[in-house]
């Protein structure tokens, strides 16, 4: 396996080499849980999945953090406003993102901490700065001295003229462009003791000590949205290399999902919630659609954007079900060798997926023309690859309940009987007949192919073929 990951930190190509020989791992930035996760909350969620599920196939252990911070301004004032503590609004949207991630088959990490519950690591990290000289209290704050790190900028490129933390000046704060590490408390606001009295962590503080408390001093790559390149992932290299660590050794950066060239956000007030978007789409294809893009390119969403993505999906998706009607189970297979250069490109999904459907075109040719043999190889080569991107229709995860199943044979067994009818129809010569069911059909939104093992159909809408 030779991957190689776009460094952000370097601008450059990089191939992967762990700090551990097996072990990749792996620090991304979670969610900020102030209210309903929306589809550009998730991408970096599916995104650095794939990353995940890549490192996996080549047998890495893969040790994979996503925290939650859990206390922060904009929380703490839509609790406020709703009249809930902040704690309960917390650990609501909490669940909220967690069953967001669940829908979209995103593996669970393998440790979620939050940052409320790392008091104890952030105390001991504003310590040592302060010890070395790099931060200062001031009126119970304490801010990270910028000017004291002569390599402040080198993720963003930012100049230390050019610094704006986008926070208020603080009380105490010796120079505007340094960052809070801890807030004085104020008066009704949740707080923790310290040793420059009560208070809570700055933003940038949470991720920093998690990472290194789970992860070690220095780890291999450090994950998020590009949104956070500047300040928070920026403070955070300046505050952990201050300190002593090596931190991340890569640094990753998913592009934004956008609207009309703009960032999803709240307050665009152009969110679409993926509770919302899961009444039009089924989850698989939500997150074959948020996984299609590259990465690091800006994802424009459109409904016919979407729309196009599951047509697309579903093409492979009916594939599968006739080759599985033909030739029986299908075992997960290997991927190809074009399917894994892509992916050892940087994650190039966009390639990867156009290889997928470069051997779905030839596994459609192998089951017209009945070879049994071949068509089992390739549907299985589209199970490995589509296992991958964490999208393959018959992995456990998007296997439906029972009552979905019930239902599918029920419709199974109405539509075969209408089938049956149109057979007979044609048999008789009674093509009127013949055409009422099969615009009937067309009117349900089912389709079906004629083909030399009888007829087959699928949902035009979705839905597994038979």
């Amino acid at each position: 396996m030779t991957l190689r990951l776009f460094d952000t930190e370097s601008r450059t190509m990089r191939e992967f080499a762990p700090l551990v020989p097996g072990r990749a791992s792996v620090y991304l930035c979670g969610a900020t849980v102030q209210g309903e996760p929306h589809i550009g909350h998730v991408r970096s969620g599916v995104a650095f999945d794939v990353l995940r599920r890549w490192l996996q196939a080549h047998d890495y252990d893969v040790w994979f953090i996503r925290n939650v911070t859990d206390i922060d301004d904009k929380i703490l004032n839509k609790a406020a406003e709703a009249g809930r503590p902040w704690w309960e609004w917390t650990a609501t949207y909490e669940r909220a993102f967690d069953r967001a991630y669940d829908l979209l088959g995103v593996q669970p990490p393998s440790a979620e901490p939050r940052a409320t519950g790392h008091i104890t690591q952030m105390v001991e990290l504003m310590q040592r700065l302060i010890d070395r000289g790099h931060a200062y209290a001031s009126a119970g704050n304490v801010y990270f001295d910028v000017r004291s790190y002569p390599e402040y900028g080198s993720l963003s490129g930012h100049k230390l003229d050019d610094v704006h933390q986008g926070e208020s000046a603080g009380e105490g704060k010796r120079d505007p462009r340094d960052f809070t590490l801890w807030k004085a408390a104020k008066p009704g606001e949740p707080n923790w003791p310290s040793p420059w009295g009560p208070g809570r962590p700055g933003w940038h503080l949470e991720c920093s000590a998690m990472a290194g408390f789970y992860l070690g001093p220095e780890f291999d790559i450090h994950c998020g949205g590009l949104d956070l390149v500047f300040p928070h992932h920026e403070n955070e290299i300046a505050q952990s290399k201050a300190a002593g660590d090596g931190f991340a050794r890569y640094w990753l950066h998913n592009g934004w999902v956008t609207m009309g060239g703009e960032k999803m956000s709240k307050s665009l007030g152009n969110v679409l919630s993926v509770p919302n978007v899961l009444t039009t789409v089924r989850a698989v294809e939500l997150r074959f659609y948020l996984g299609s893009a590259h990465y690091r390119s800006m994802l424009e969403y459109s409904d016919k954007a979407l729309e196009d993505a599951v047509a697309a999906y579903r093409r492979i998706e009916a594939f599968l079900h006739r080759a599985t009607t033909r030739v029986g189970e299908i075992p997960v297979g290997k991927w190809t060798d074009a399917f894994a250069e892509a992916m050892d490109d940087d994650l190039a999904v966009p390639r990867a997926l156009a290889e997928v459907f470069r051997v779905v075109h030839e596994g459609n040719k192998a089951l017209e023309s009945g070879a049994v043999d071949t068509a089992r190889e390739l549907a299985g080569q589209v199970r490995g690859m589509l296992s991958v991107l964490g999208v393959c229709p018959f992995d456990a995860q998007w296997q439906g309940a029972k009552d979905d199943s019930e239902a599918e044979q029920a419709l199974d067994s109405l539509i075969r009987a209408e089938l049956e009818r149109r057979r007979q129809a044609r048999a008789d010569k009674d093509w009127a007949a013949a055409d009422a069911v099969r615009d009937r059909l067309q009117a349900a939104g089912i389709e079906v192919t004629d083909t030399p093992n009888g007829p087959e159909w699928s949902l035009s809408a979705g839905g597994k073929a038979n």
